[in-house]
């Protein structure tokens, strides 16, 4: 099978472990059958569009994972980060953006304490 069919199935199979799911709670999340979830774990079928999109969503998967064959310099902390801001609505945005601003800047200063 293609190299994307294995990235889209260790993305699929992470991610739904990652958050505790059974393959029939990630089909019923994204509206898709139980068996369409087995088949992309392992690798099988050609899922259209309209079946991937709401997976990858259900399960929070980064795109990248899938479809950029640039080598990912992101941490899983990164990408977990990002994932947390992406699920924000604006409202939330604009109240978390002058706090992590001050964090970072924190952080980068000499005066900065270290936060573990």
């Amino acid at each position: 099978m293609s190299e994307y069919a294995r990235r889209l199935a260790i993305a699929v199979k992470k991610s739904r472990i990652r958050l505790d799911l059974t393959q029939e709670e990630v089909a019923e999340k994204s509206g898709t059958d139980v068996r369409t979830i087995i088949a992309l774990e392992k690798e099988r079928g050609n899922p259209k569009l309209e079946t991937l999109y709401p997976v990858i969503r259900a399960l929070k998967i980064d795109a990248r994972e899938i479809f950029d064959d640039t080598p990912q310099i992101d941490s899983s902390t990164t990408r977990q980060l990002h994932l947390l801001v992406n699920d924000c609505n604006e409202e939330e945005a604009a109240a978390l953006l002058p706090v992590v601003q001050a964090v970072l800047s924190a952080l980068r200063s000499n005066k900065g304490i270290k936060i573990e």
